[in-house]
């Protein structure tokens, strides 16, 4: 049905793009049906290959079958088993209720596909990042062009696969490659550009969507904080927290960036934590190397990069509590976790992506707020309390695109709730309800009756007559 692209000249994506741009205008009035019917045979391919989506992940970067089954494959099948089960309620028009001053008209939203969209994925998560996004423009009507990353190049092919198996160019299509393929893309006056990555290349991304007047959406990154208060349950906090922190080895965009503990307890939490490291992934290096159930960084420049953070913490006086073992060859890097933190390090500066956990201790609750809000806004704040005033003063005294209480990454897995960043972490809200709405034009529509009604008698010329009514209406409307 389908082919990919690779080296593909601009006249060819011109012929691409402009039968996109002519489908796009015939799905405007494509009905329930035909996307639920496009939305089943994803599910069904997803079915079939399910052995296949967990061994391209796997050849990309070792990633553990199960945790491809958690992580990647799970997250797709949530989305569209919503989108089945609410796309006709998602694409009926609402009704918006009349003020007085417009008796006689009717108002309502009509939900149209914005048209032609640019997905554009990243690496760490490149089956779920890729086809999530997928799912929402297909609900909502729209034509979508799909780049994958090229650092992951098995998860990418097999994504072509899916899409040559399932959908014609016009309505579908994969390009494959590098910055190259990605800048021309970004060239084209596409209806909304869906963005995945890293706050730098999101920058460059909204750059060339204004050239066109594009929408977007900007899912980044980011400092991303844990807050422990005093007197919670250490192991439990220490068990998610480990799992949120190091699977996919901390290559994860919502990953706490940084942990800040109660002073009170941090030896008997460290103490906690490292037990439950260690028991999901193996303290022993060698082991750890083998372990099924740890995968590895995604390639020597983002190792070399952690490296790099790691040496300069410890050159400015942080010390590794645990882990730090790295074997190169093998793209292994054990997860670790440092205290003696301060802000000159590099780590405290950027987004770490990768298994380091630096520890910052407190005494009052207040007294992180600073240090939370001195720093861009974050994708995700977790907050481990009994209190429900603490819950309330974070809230209300910092901002980051999410917030999860008691738990570590799982609101992304709530697709019920809009999931997104703010500022530099990232705009505009996806997943479920949100994700059809991103690829939507909320089109208002008023309709009013044939005839006289008070806004025509309000036309000029302004008689006596028109400036009595105006003078009573404006009295009417400082009275209300």
């Amino acid at each position: 049905m389908n082919q990919s692209f690779t080296g593909v000249s601009t006249s060819r994506i011109d012929e691409f793009f402009s039968s996109q741009e002519k489908q796009a205008i015939k799905l405007r009035s494509s009905t329930r049906e035909e996307r639920s019917e496009k939305l089943m045979r994803l599910k069904d391919w997803i079915k079939t290959n399910q052995g296949e989506i967990r061994k391209a992940i796997y050849a990309d970067f070792k990633k553990p079958a199960t945790e491809v089954d958690l992580t990647d494959t799970t997250f797709v099948l949530l989305e569209i088993n919503l989108a089945l089960k609410k796309l006709a309620q998602w694409m009926a028009e609402k009704k918006v209720s009349t003020p007085t001053h417009m008796l006689g008209s009717k108002s309502f939203i009509h939900y149209e596909p914005k048209g032609t969209v640019l997905i554009i994925s990243p690496w760490n998560f490149p089956f779920n990042l890729t086809i999530g996004p997928l799912v929402s423009a297909i609900a909502a009507g729209c034509t979508v062009t799909i780049k994958p990353s090229e650092l992951t190049p098995h998860t990418s092919a097999l994504i072509r696969r899916l899409v040559e198996e399932n959908f014609n160019e016009n309505e579908v299509a994969v390009f494959e490659g590098g910055q190259e393929i990605a800048n021309l893309l970004l060239s084209k006056p596409f209806d909304h550009i869906h963005f995945i990555g890293s706050t730098n290349v999101g920058k460059m991304v909204m750059k060339a969507a204004s050239q066109n007047l594009s929408s977007v959406t900007l899912q980044l990154g980011g400092k991303s904080p844990i807050i422990l208060d005093k007197g919670i349950n250490l192991r439990d906090a220490a068990h998610k927290i480990a799992f949120g922190k190091f699977m996919n080895c901390g290559q994860t965009c919502i990953a706490p960036d940084y942990l800040l503990l109660h002073e009170s307890q941090q030896d008997l939490f460290i103490q906690e934590l490292s037990l439950q490291v260690k028991r999901m992934f193996s303290s022993n290096p060698k082991a750890g190397a083998l372990s099924k159930d740890y995968g590895r960084i995604i390639n020597s420049e983002n190792l070399d990069r952690l490296k790099f953070l790691l040496n300069d913490a410890q050159l400015k006086g942080a010390k590794i509590i645990y882990g730090g073992k790295i074997i190169e060859n093998e793209l292994f890097m054990e997860p670790t976790i440092l205290e003696g933190i301060n802000d000159e390090m590099l780590l405290m500066q950027e987004e770490i992506f990768g298994p380091i956990l630096p520890i910052i201790t407190y005494n009052q609750i207040e007294d992180i707020v600073n240090l939370i809000n001195q720093k861009p806004k974050p994708l995700a704040q977790y907050i481990f309390t009994k209190e429900n005033f603490v819950v309330d003063f974070l809230l209300k005294n910092t901002s980051s695109g999410t917030v999860c209480v008691n738990d570590c990454g799982l609101q992304f897995m709530q697709n019920k709730l809009p999931f997104g960043g703010i500022n530099q972490s990232g705009m505009g809200k996806t997943h479920g309800y949100a994700g059809f709405l991103s690829f939507s034009n909320e089109k208002s529509v008023l309709k009013q009756r044939v005839g006289r009604t008070l806004p025509k008698i309000l036309y000029p010329p302004y008689g006596f007559r028109k400036i009595k009514i105006t003078q009573t209406l404006m009295n009417w409307l400082f009275r209300k």
